[in-house]
């Protein structure tokens, strides 16, 4: 009953009951926590001193796989005891994100890196291939970040539950990519910027709703995007006057994906130099984003800290949302955000690249 928490890669899990190991995606390797009642204890640290960018889990076969900055692939077969590189034929030493999707021929892992790339695995990890087209698109030039070393990356993957040769993938900072023959060929969906956008294309996290895939949701450094039709077409549903300037997360209720959990700042990351305050916290729409509410009741009031991971556990019954900041605090909700409960705390950071930096406490 295993789930993952990092600030990358995939961020809904399933299983036969409650979750029962968490392992979380620290600055400092991977965090083991186990559950025992309602109790949450430290199992300790495996790849210490790795920062990890993602994670993701195919359970099918029970692989796990994390994704390092700087580090390539690595690998578990027992749900994250033990681990092994596995970065043959992968060529850029940083992983930022990972996904995987059954087809009828087995599950294909996928991994996209910084700088921006793509690659695909049929055996586990044990070997990799490039799907060379991504990096073939128009404008790859723009692509870039403002953080040091100032890349872009292949931040998110989406598939399309009816056919998984459709994917999607976020480039931060630079595109919107849909392919519909399995990464062969790759086109700009770029509808939803706009010139005047404070920034270029900062595409954070795609979802497909899970009970129409056709919609995509969208989340950025310009706010909350929605389509309504595979992406020719957007809506711009919050800003940066939301709550949420600064969103990164996002998680569908299974009991009605009307209903969406949200975490991120409330302010860009630009700003967290000078201020070191995120004034990170959830909130939740139940109307498919178009208005929201408060869902941080439990968290820490003001919180300096960003939330920069979040992750969906189902079960028959239950739903766990599980979250991690930069101070290595985690927490969960079981009722849907009604309330939060910290789990873990005194975790190295959980963070994207250099984010946790920006958000060190000052000294007195």
């Amino acid at each position: 009953m295993l789930a993952c928490l990092a600030p990358n890669g995939q961020n809904v899990f399933r299983g036969s009951g409650p979750c029962t190991r968490l392992i979380v995606g620290t600055l400092r390797g991977l965090a083991i926590l186990e559950r025992d009642g309602a109790r949450w204890t430290s199992k300790g640290v495996k790849l210490e001193g790795q920062h990890i960018s993602s994670t993701a889990y195919e359970p099918k076969h029970r692989g796990l796989f994390a994704g390092i900055h700087e580090g390539g692939v690595f690998f578990s077969s027992d749900e994250g005891l033990s681990w092994e590189p596995r970065s043959r034929g992968i060529n850029i030493n940083h992983v930022f994100t990972l996904a995987y999707a059954e087809l009828p021929a087995g599950a294909v892992i996928y991994a996209g890196t910084e700088p921006a790339a793509l690659f695909k695995s049929h055996d586990q990890g044990q070997s990799w291939q490039e799907l060379p087209a991504l990096r073939s698109v128009p404008d790859t030039d723009k692509w870039t970040f403002p953080g040091p070393p100032h890349l872009g990356h292949t931040k998110t993957l989406a598939f399309d539950p009816r056919d998984h040769n459709v994917i999607y993938a976020g480039i931060e900072q630079g595109a919107l990519l849909k392919t519909t023959d399995g990464g062969a060929t790759w086109r700009e969906l770029a509808g939803f910027s706009k010139p005047d956008d404070e920034v270029y294309k900062d595409v954070h996290q795609v979802l497909l709703r899970p009970s129409n895939p056709d919609e995509i949701f969208m989340t950025g450094g310009c706010g909350l995007y929605h389509s309504p039709d595979g992406g020719e077409t957007w809506e711009h549903l919050t800003d940066r006057t939301f709550r949420i300037a600064y969103p990164d997360q996002l998680v569908f209720s299974p009991e009605d994906d009307r209903t969406m959990l949200m975490s991120g700042a409330a302010s860009n990351p630009g700003k967290w130099r000078e201020s070191h305050h995120a004034g990170a916290t959830v909130m939740r729409s139940r109307d498919g984003g178009r208005t929201w509410e408060d869902a941080s009741r439990g968290l820490p009031e003001n919180m300096r800290a960003n939330l920069e991971a979040m992750c969906s556990y189902i079960y028959p019954g239950g739903w766990t949302v599980f979250a991690g900041n930069t101070d290595g605090d985690v927490f969960c909700t079981e009722d849907g955000g009604a309330s939060w409960a910290q789990i873990a705390g005194g975790l190295a950071p959980v963070s994207k690249g250099g984010h946790f930096r920006n958000l060190q406490p000052v000294a007195a």
